[in-house]
């Protein structure tokens, strides 16, 4: 007996968490956090579906927090066990998960004392874990390079990476199990990057895979070039400095923030851009930059021959702010700026600070450059609403909002289709299972791959177990 339960992001795109059980083992992929409405968000991260103390092993794919983020709330619960993954993904996650817990102490912190001072009719937060747990995490994480031999980590399940191409570190997990002589090769993609993007190298191609669990994030749609996108940008900063306002682009500190960092760069040495300061203000995206300067192994040829003549993440307008004060600073000064912030999906950290200073400002713009989930505050943005809430109070929306999905770090419908087939053409796949992807994405995609004649792609919802 081979099965696959479908934990989180089945049907979704937050809280990726996917077990896979044998006669004789459970290894869980991935564990990250839900993102949502704020309680329905809290009670689902608090209350994970998943037996710790029947797991043998957990294999991260990557770092971001939907598919790392309750790894604490794991190791809390009492998870002992092993935490696989690449070394880069290791070090991105200790700035990563620590970020995440000082964030939820001082959001509960900031609400709480909201809720105190205006009296405000909501449930007070508590963290979810704290950074205690977080070092605990760590400290139970092996890493495995991309590439090496299968790594047995629990009785008759070995683990290999190949590069995903997604961000710094991210792989695609390759099981090759042995059940009592029943043998399956299986691969679950993880997030799956885009080819010919900088900075990284391209998605590779698993091989001899017979079931596939493919993420389905832009299953419905084609990106732009990402040339156009950063010209896009350019003619956005250009319009909002004329107004005379600020551009805060939420955005991932993982990849997005450096993909960012790197276009601007280019706009602004081509003078494509006016001579403004450009703020990075998270603490989280300067302790990242850091760890991608330790990781030229996961660069693409491009990138390495820039690195060696000039840091591709520093231009003379840049400024990386860490400090506190600082970042208030840029809100009270009142002359055109670009900020580039955490979170990308604008539901916790100091982009909400910005976003609350620019939000009924008609001259500036709001710029969403990433995937914002369903009941997010970016979601909320991207259908140009004309009231959100931010810290819990109700605010009109005056500014612009700009949506550029081309600097997305998903595989579009296109990229997905190719590289199903391309996997098909290197073994014996027949069967898909969709995941990480909304159903209206899933369903698009799903009828692209029957068009290549897979017999079977499946769209299993939360708690859908499927027979391998």
């Amino acid at each position: 007996m081979i099965e696959i339960e479908f934990v989180g992001a089945a049907q979704t795109v937050t809280g990726s968490a996917h077990v896979v059980r044998t006669r004789h083992a459970t290894v869980l992929l991935d564990c990250g956090l839900y993102q949502g409405r704020r309680q329905e968000s809290i009670e689902k991260n608090k209350n994970l579906p998943i037996d710790v103390h029947a797991l043998d092993a957990v294999v991260l794919s990557h770092a971001h927090i939907d598919h790392s983020g309750a790894l604490p709330v794991l190791i809390k619960r009492g998870y002992q066990g092993d935490i696989f993954t690449t070394p880069a993904s290791r070090d991105l996650a200790a700035a990563m998960l620590e970020d995440a817990a000082m964030i939820q102490a001082a959001d509960a912190r900031h609400v709480n004392k909201l809720i105190d001072v205006e009296r405000l009719d909501m449930r007070r937060v508590e963290p979810l874990y704290d950074r205690k747990d977080v070092l605990q995490t760590l400290e139970q994480m092996e890493t495995l390079a991309y590439h090496r031999p299968p790594h047995e980590i629990a009785p008759g399940v070995r683990v290999s990476f190949v590069d995903a191409g997604h961000v710094l570190g991210s792989a695609m997990v390759v099981l090759d199990i042995d059940d009592d002589g029943l043998e399956r090769r299986i691969c679950y993609s993880g997030d799956i990057g885009r080819r010919d993007m900088p900075i990284l190298r391209d998605p590779e191609i698993p091989r001899g895979i017979e079931l596939l669990v493919m993420e389905s994030t832009y299953g419905d749609r084609l990106h732009p070039a990402i040339q156009e996108v950063g010209a896009e940008l350019g003619a956005v900063i250009t319009r909002t400095v004329k107004r005379g306002g600020k551009v805060v682009i939420p955005a991932f500190a993982l990849e997005r923030a450096q993909e960012l960092v790197f276009a601007l760069k280019k706009l602004a040495r081509d003078g494509l851009i006016p001579k403004v300061p450009v703020y990075v203000d998270s603490p989280l995206t300067v302790k990242i930059t850091d760890v991608f300067k330790l990781h030229p192994e996961c660069y693409d040829e491009e990138t390495l021959e820039l690195l060696r003549r000039d840091s591709p993440f520093e231009f003379p307008e840049l400024r990386y702010v860490d400090d506190k004060e600082e970042s208030k600073a840029i809100d009270a000064d009142p002359r055109p700026c670009v900020i580039i912030s955490a979170s990308g999906m604008c539901e916790s950290g100091r982009v909400l600070h910005h976003l609350k200073a620019v939000v009924e400002d008609h001259r500036s713009t709001v710029c969403i450059v990433g995937f914002q989930a369903q009941h997010t505050l970016g979601r909320r943005l991207v259908e140009k609403r004309d009231r959100v809430k931010i810290f819990g109070v109700e605010r009109n929306r005056h500014c612009e909002v700009v949506v550029l999905n081309g600097f997305s770090a998903h595989a579009d419908q296109r990229d997905l289709v190719d590289f199903a087939v391309a996997a098909r053409d290197r073994g014996k796949l027949r069967r898909i299972a969709l995941v990480h992807g909304e159903p209206k994405a899933q369903e698009a995609l799903r009828a692209k791959l029957l068009e290549q004649d897979f017999p079977s792609v499946d769209v299993p919802c939360s708690g859908t177990r499927m027979q391998v």
